[in-house]
């Protein structure tokens, strides 16, 4: 356990929720696949593939000799796939047109932007891992590594991780009708943080549940919820769940407006000076 702090301490890793820093936090964020990665890549490298013929072009009219002209060319070259990627990588934090496109973008291991200094080293491995090999070398790399990671990524210290997320549609449900008779007189108690979070990630999974589970996984919920809930109801466990989870917010919420209104109260006497303080 020792070993595999220490290593977390000298480079982030993934865990299975996310990205765990150098000081064991667990960012929540996704890493990028190899499929998506190679759909960026593709985009720049086309890109890319444009401005060398675009460069080419604009200076094939030029009256140069032999070594003037293999000297433009070789310059274009290495401004387009060196100079270049590494300028736009680092001044836009490691995003690039492909993975902008995508949502994409490359950071360290730990979380935090990237620097010139990883973006130079991926754009130089980039190099032979995508050009002179054709992307095969890189794919290969990102297939067989856990993390998706290219080669260049491996030597610079960056992922890439997704940075669109699916909106976040809030759950919007009130006490069913049938119960609320009995949510006037219900006695409903704190649910435990896990077994709240367990409640919510059902209401927010149901609809994706086989019709088999779902009924068995509220039925065990609501066993789980009826030892803080006096009395019980003789309701569907689903419904059940529902009552009790909009009980809790319209009481969590009105023990915070209450709580708020008491501060607002307070805050003339806490900001006064004591009695017979002399004013400074």
């Amino acid at each position: 356990m020792a070993d595999a702090t220490a290593s977390a301490r000298q480079s982030g890793r993934f865990d299975d929720e996310g990205v765990l820093t150098g000081e064991a936090v667990t960012l929540d964020v996704r890493p990028a696949s190899a499929i998506m990665r190679s759909g960026g890549a593709a985009i720049d490298v086309l890109i890319t593939v444009l401005l060398i013929v675009a460069a080419l072009l604009a200076t094939a009219g030029l009256e140069l000799d032999e070594a003037a002209g293999r000297t433009v060319v070789i310059s274009v070259i290495v401004g387009c796939l060196v100079v270049l990627p590494t300028a736009v990588e680092t001044a836009t934090r490691g995003r690039s047109v492909g993975k902008l496109a995508l949502g994409l973008r490359v950071v360290r291991d730990d979380g935090g932007s990237i620097g010139f200094r990883h973006a130079l080293i991926r754009a130089l491995v980039g190099v032979i891992e995508i050009w002179l090999t054709f992307g095969g070398l890189a794919l290969l790399v990102g297939f067989l590594n856990p993390d998706s990671k290219r080669l260049g990524d491996v030597l610079a210290g960056t992922h890439a991780q997704v940075e669109r997320v699916p909106r976040y549609v809030p759950l919007a449900f009130g006490v069913p009708a049938e119960l609320a008779s009995w949510a006037a007189v219900a006695d409903v108690g704190r649910l435990p943080d896990a077994l709240a979070r367990r409640v919510a990630a059902f209401f927010r999974n149901a609809a994706h549940l086989a019709p088999a589970s779902r009924p068995r996984v509220a039925q065990t919920l609501a066993a789980d919820v009826a030892a803080y809930v006096a009395p019980v109801p003789p309701a569907d466990p689903e419904r059940f769940l529902a009552a009790v989870a909009a009980l809790r917010r319209e009481r969590d919420a009105a023990a915070l407006e209450l709580e708020a209104r008491r501060m607002a109260a307070l805050e003339p006497v806490l900001d006064a000076r004591p009695v017979g303080f002399p004013e400074r």
